[in-house]
C-alpha cells in the first residue's frame, strides 16, 4: 500500500490544491476518472464558448439589416467549428498529459478510484492511503427517468462535442444554463431546435423579467415549450420520437438528435465515499461545513461535488479557501450571495446577488432600479430593443443586494457591480460617483442605480 500526505480526487479545480501541496513539499496522489483538466476544459466552459462565439457572429450578421447593413451567410462549416473546438481542448490538455507524470512528488492515477476503507482508496491495481484527502470529484449529467431512455441514443454535455455532422433537428431536454446555451448554438447553426423545459421559466432561478426577455428572444429562432414533462422517448426509423406532457396533453416531436441537459449529479456515489465515513445529502452531494470540511476529519470537499454553486469560478475560489484553511488553520467563509453567473445565450444573461423575491423573503427593506439598453445612446445606436438591467439595494444604506442583466455584453457589464459588491462597504456610491464614459453601454448599469423606486406590492 502506498501512503501519501495528500490525496486529491479530481483534476479540475483540484489541480490547484495538488499544485500547492507539491510546491510545499508534500507527497501527492492525484486521481482522475475522466480527462485531465476536469469538466471546464473538456466538456464545459471552454468547448461551449468555442462553439457559442461563432453562433453569436451568425446572429450579429442576421440582425445587421436592422442597422442598414445587408449581409448574407453563404455557408456555416459545422464540422469545422466542432473540429476547431476539439483541437483547442486537446491543445490545452495535451501539455498537461505530457508533463504530469514528470512532476516530482506527484503520482497520477488516471482511473476511477473508489474508497474501500477509512482514508484508503483502490486506484486501479493499487491501494493508496493518505493523511489528508480533498474531494474535487465534480458532477456528471443527470439522466432523468424518462421511459425508453436506455433504448435511444442521446447526447449530453460530455458527448455532444463528438458530433461531426450537423443534425437536421434536435430536442433539448432542460431549461437551465447548458440547455439554453446549446439551444442557442444549434439553432444558430441552422438546426431545427426544440427546447423542452420542465420548469415554467427558462433559468428558473433568474428574475422573472430576465427569464421573460430571454425566452422571448430565443423564441424568435427556435421552438420553446415550458412546463412540459418529457415522459417517453423511442426510436422512429433513424430518428427519435420525444413525447412530452403539458397540461395533461401529449405533445410529440420527431428529431434526429436528443440532448439531455436536465441537471447534474455528484460523482460521490462512484467514489463510494461512505466507506471512508463521508456523508452525502438526499441528492447525493457531499455534505460540508463553511470551511468545506466533510463529516470525516481531514477530508474536505468542494466544487460541483458539493452542489452549492456549480461554476468554475466558484470551484476555484473554494479551492483557495480550502487550501488556506488547510495550510494556515483559518479562512474567510465564502458569501454565496455574492456569487455571479452568466448564461452565454442570445440574448446573454448575467446575475449577481439576490433576486427581488429572495430579498423580500429575508424581510429586507429595499429599492428596485431598472433601465433599458435602448434608453442609452449606445443602446439606441445598437438598436437594442430588449436589453434590460434590474438592480436591488437596501433602503437604509444603499448597499447593493443584487443585479440582473439580459442583453448584449451582460457578463461584461455586470462585472463593475460584482467588484463594488465585494469592495469596501458594498454600497452603490463608488459606482454612481465614478465617471462613466459617454456614450458607452456601461451607462445602462449606472442609470439603473440612479433610477431606484419603491418596490411594487407582490
Amino acid at each position: 500500500m502506498k501512503h501519501f500526505d495528500v490525496l486529491v480526487v479530481g483534476s479540475g479545480s483540484g489541480m490547484m490544491i495538488a499544485d500547492a501541496a507539491v510546491n510545499t513539499g508534500k507527497t501527492v496522489a492525484l486521481v482522475e476518472m475522466g480527462k485531465l483538466g476536469g469538466t471546464c476544459l473538456n466538456t464545459g466552459c471552454i468547448p461551449s464558448k468555442m462553439v457559442i462565439y461563432p453562433a453569436d457572429v451568425v446572429n450579429i450578421i442576421r440582425h445587421a439589416e436592422e442597422l442598414g447593413i445587408k449581409a448574407t451567410i453563404d455557408e456555416i462549416d459545422f464540422a469545422g467549428i466542432m473540429k476547431r473546438t476539439r483541437d483547442y481542448v486537446l491543445h490545452d490538455r495535451h501539455p498537461m498529459e505530457e508533463t504530469i507524470t514528470q512532476v516530482e512528488g506527484l503520482t497520477y492515477y488516471p482511473v476511477q478510484g473508489e474508497f474501500i476503507d477509512n482514508y484508503t482508496m483502490k486506484a486501479g491495481n493499487e491501494t493508496i492511503k493518505a493523511d489528508n484527502i480533498f474531494l474535487v470529484s465534480g458532477a456528471r449529467p443527470l439522466i432523468p427517468p424518462i421511459k425508453g431512455i436506455e433504448k435511444v441514443p442521446y447526447l449530453t454535455n460530455e458527448t455532444v462535442w463528438d458530433l461531426e455532422e450537423k443534425p437536421e433537428s434536435i430536442a433539448i431536454v432542460g431549461g437551465g444554463f447548458i440547455a439554453c446555451e446549446m439551444a442557442h448554438f444549434f439553432s444558430s447553426m441552422g438546426v431545427e431546435t426544440h427546447l423542452l423545459s420542465r420548469s415554467p421559466r427558462l433559468i428558473k432561478h433568474a428574475e422573472p423579467e430576465i427569464s421573460e426577455i430571454l425566452t422571448m428572444g430565443m423564441r424568435q429562432r427556435m421552438h420553446i415549450e415550458t412546463s412540459i414533462e418529457v415522459s417517453e422517448v423511442a426510436k422512429q426509423g433513424n430518428k427519435i420520437k420525444v413525447v412530452g406532457v403539458k397540461n395533461g396533453e401529449k405533445q410529440e416531436y420527431v428529431v434526429e438528435k436528443l440532448l439531455l441537459a436536465a441537471g447534474r449529479k455528484s460523482n460521490a456515489d462512484l467514489l463510494k465515499v461512505e466507506k471512508t465515513g463521508v456523508e452525502v445529502d438526499e441528492r447525493g452531494f457531499i455534505v460540508v461545513d463553511e470551511e468545506y470540511q466533510t463529516s470525516k476529519p481531514k477530508i474536505w470537499a468542494l466544487g460541483d461535488a458539493i452542489g452549492r454553486a456549480m461554476f468554475k469560478h466558484v470551484a476555484n475560489k473554494e479551492a483557495e479557501i480550502v487550501w488556506h484553511s488547510f495550510s494556515h488553520g483559518h479562512s474567510h467563509p465564502m458569501n454565496y450571495d455574492l456569487v455571479p453567473y452568466a448564461v452565454f445565450s442570445w440574448p446573454q444573461v448575467a446575475s449577481v446577488g439576490l433576486t427581488e423575491a429572495e430579498v423580500r423573503d429575508k424581510g429586507i427593506s429595499y429599492y428596485v432600479g431598472e433601465y433599458n439598453y435602448i434608453d442609452t445612446a449606445k443602446g439606441a445606436a445598437m438598436a437594442e430593443e430588449d436589453g434590460y438591467v434590474k438592480v436591488i439595494i437596501t433602503q437604509e444604506e444603499y448597499k447593493i443586494l443584487g443585479a440582473h442583466i439580459v442583453g448584449p455584453y451582460a457578463p461584461i457589464l455586470i462585472q463593475e457591480v460584482i467588484n463594488v459588491m465585494s469592495a469596501g462597504d458594498g454600497t452603490v456610491y463608488p459606482l454612481i460617483d465614478a465617471m462613466h464614459i459617454h456614450p458607452a453601454l456601461s451607462e445602462v448599469v449606472q442609470r439603473a442605480f440612479y433610477n431606484i423606486r419603491e418596490p411594487e406590492t407582490p
